[in-house]
């Protein structure tokens, strides 16, 4: 089963600890076989990430400790410069371990790159996650409009948001 991630990043304490919980518990039904896929194990799972700081890396990860693969999207040649400094070291433990690495041939960060590689992602995908409170994108290329990307492709997504929750200004 072949599965990505999409989400919102900057969460205020309480939302990120919920959805880290939501992360871990999806990925613990894939890897089990309880989930929407065929249920062929941990070998069989294969996550495919951006690996930006918050969801993203929070599934990699969780994906790795399961015993699946990592596949990483990176948008742009100069996206490690636009994640947060403090997020550097897992990101590059990450893509360190990724089996493979897809590329969109940008070379600068921002919101076209961004919607490249979540078209890029939804592409190699059965099926997308998506920490998503359902609310339109604040900019191209945003959560929003990768769901609405793998909608329009017949992709499956779940959407992974805490009941009552809210992002905060910072979120992406």
């Amino acid at each position: 089963m072949r599965v990505g991630i999409t989400g919102h990043r900057g969460l205020s304490g309480e939302v990120e600890r919920k959805v880290r919980a939501l992360v871990e518990e999806a990925v613990t039904s894939y890897s089990t076989g309880t989930g929407a896929g065929i249920g062929t194990g941990n070998a069989g799972l294969v996550g495919v990430s951006c690996i930006a700081d918050g969801p993203d890396t929070w599934f990699a990860q969780a994906v790795l400790d399961h015993g699946g693969q990592l596949e990483v999207v990176l948008p742009a040649q100069q996206y490690r410069a636009a994640l947060p400094a403090r997020d550097h070291p897992t990101y590059d433990d990450l893509l360190h371990r990724a089996a493979q690495v897809h590329r969109t041939g940008l070379d600068v960060s921002g919101p076209d790159a961004y919607m490249a590689a979540g078209e890029l992602l939804v592409d190699q995908v059965d099926e997308l996650l998506a920490v998503w409170d359902g609310r339109p994108a604040r900019g191209h290329g945003g959560t929003a409009d990768v769901v609405t990307y793998a909608r329009q492709h017949d992709v499956p997504v779940k959407v992974l948001w805490p009941e009552g929750a809210t992002r905060d200004r910072r979120s992406a």
